[in-house]
């Protein structure tokens, strides 16, 4: 059904329209398509649009008038879908100025959504190019999607379909040009996600479809997060995840759905305002509860606790931590891995790592009294905490040196094929180390160095006596430590990297 950008009085009945379709949408006999054909069609819709919309401008309220040519013109419609098989025509598009006139119709989102298809974009980069830019440049085409969206009734099944094509195109466009993500969050799509997100509606595949581009805008973009606080975003995916504190998700989509809330705000979480918004939003209140409740939710509401909480600008965020009793919250999961994971995604190795960084964040970052409260932890019950983590030390150490074997292995059979061994296969094996569980490892062992440096010797005197009781060794502490500390610091500022290591430095020449 072709709907133009007219007030909805002035759209024809679909029930009546939809009893000349059948007959009208008739496939044609197989044609060839080439440069000639394509120009023939473009400029016959542009024909046809301009008829249809004449007449709709003289007769907005006698639908009759202007019936037959919305009828012609959604046929050629139809036809056009071919082009979106040859992106390498795709300029013809853009020469014969078809752009603007695609824009203005509502029925075209299926097409653009086809034409945008990021199959179809990748088989002729320069086809894409110029389709793309005439979009974005000439067309402000997200601004009007958005305006097109505003005005659909999802109640009605083809207007749902048109808000689920719409959010394909932008996901599409954004897929090949990344670049465009700022630009489409702030010609409202952004406000326009966060709105649907939080209306009052029964969870549905538009729903979901939401939440993950609203995960694919604000990914490694500070722009897009910077906006989303400022639009009081933080409330509203704290709001939706809230749902999910003492509920599971009823089916795989809502979990999906759940789980791209989670990843947008540990994207939010990455720009250190949005911290503060969180705070005062509540969230850590929230996240403490979800870790309580045992609920599909507790894994991902781990990940943002240590979002939240990691390096300088999480230290706010930690003292409330304390304050709000998470401690109590924390240590029985530091202290036992849960055996059954919710979430088919999280492993032992995830959930290890999460709780390690929060409570690395919290040695760094505690100040006085909520300082105090946290190294009690290791103390209590005849050192537990420390046994634990001189178990996973242990744990991880031998995980790390089973792939540094492996590792060196493969090193030595490349040189012995007189290959080269340059910086970014030494960044491939060092992704492959961390990923093995060094990282979880060096987190494990700056909380053993941060505690033995507390002042309270029967920490310091445990860890040293687990050490030298299963044949472990403070220089390889060490060793692990000055690794860790030359890699940290990943888009801070050259002083802070040298002042964070030369803590870190401090702490392991006193272990």
């Amino acid at each position: 059904l072709v709907r133009c950008f007219f007030p909805p009085s002035s759209f024809f009945p679909s029930s009546l329209l939809n009893l000349f379709l059948p007959s009208l949408v008739l496939m044609k006999q197989a044609e060839p398509v080439d440069e000639s054909s394509v120009k023939k069609m473009i400029l016959t819709f542009e024909k046809r649009s301009y008829k249809n919309q004449e007449l709709r401008i003289k007769f907005p309220d006698n639908p009759e008038k202007f019936m037959e040519t919305e009828l012609d013109l959604n046929d050629i419609i139809q036809e056009m879908h071919v082009i979106a098989t040859m992106p390498d025509l795709y300029h013809l598009l853009v020469e014969l100025n078809a752009v603007h006139s695609l824009l203005s119709l509502l029925t075209v989102v299926d097409l653009l959504q086809e034409l945008t298809d990021i199959d179809t974009l990748q088989e002729s980069d320069e086809g894409a190019e110029v389709l793309v830019d005439a979009l974005v440049s000439r067309g402000q085409v997200v601004a009007l999607l958005v305006q097109n969206m505003e005005r659909l009734d999802e109640q009605v099944k083809e207007e749902a379909d048109g808000i689920y094509n719409t959010l394909a195109i932008t996901e599409n466009m954004s897929e090949f040009r990344p670049g465009l993500c700022t630009e489409a969050a702030q010609q409202g799509l952004m406000q326009w996600l966060l709105k649907r997100i939080k209306a009052k509606m029964p969870f549905d595949a538009n729903k979901l479809y939401c939440s993950e581009i609203l995960a694919i805008l604000l990914q490694n973009n500070d722009n897009t997060r910077e906006l989303l606080g400022e639009m009081d975003g933080i409330d509203v995916l704290l709001q939706q995840l809230s749902v999910f504190k003492r509920h599971n998700p009823s089916t795989a989509e809502e979990q999906e759905m759940m789980e791209n809330l989670f990843d947008a705000l540990c994207s939010c979480l990455m720009l250190p305002a949005n911290r503060d918004r969180f705070l005062r939003g509540e969230g850590l209140q929230l996240m403490n509860l979800m870790l309580r409740e045992k609920k599909m939710s507790r894994t991902s509401a781990m990940k943002v606790l240590d979002h939240g909480m990691i390096g300088q600008e999480g230290a706010d965020n930690c003292h409330k931590f304390v304050d709000i009793l998470g401690l109590r919250t924390i240590f029985p999961l530091f202290m036992k891995t849960p055996k059954k994971m919710k979430k088919a995604a999280a492993s032992e190795k995830e959930h290890e790592e999460h709780v390690g960084s929060i409570i690395a964040s919290m040695l760094r970052n505690l100040k006085s009294q909520q300082r105090s409260r946290l190294l009690n932890k290791f103390t209590e019950n005849d050192c537990e905490k420390v046994d634990r983590l001189m178990e996973l030390h242990f744990k991880y150490l031998e995980a790390v040196q089973q792939a540094d074997k492996r590792i060196e292995g493969e090193k030595h059979e490349m040189v012995r094929r007189g290959e080269i061994l340059d910086d970014i296969l030494e960044d491939e094996f060092y992704l492959r180390r961390l990923d093995a569980g060094l990282f979880v490892l060096q987190l494990i062992c700056y909380i053993m160095v941060e505690i033995s440096n507390s002042g309270i010797s029967q920490l310091q005197q445990r860890v040293h006596q687990i050490l030298n009781l299963r044949g472990g060794s403070v220089k390889v502490v060490r060793h692990i430590m000055r690794e860790y500390a030359e890699s940290i610091g990943d888009g801070k500022s050259d002083e802070f990297k040298e002042a964070e290591r030369k803590r870190i430095m401090d702490l392991v020449e006193n272990f």
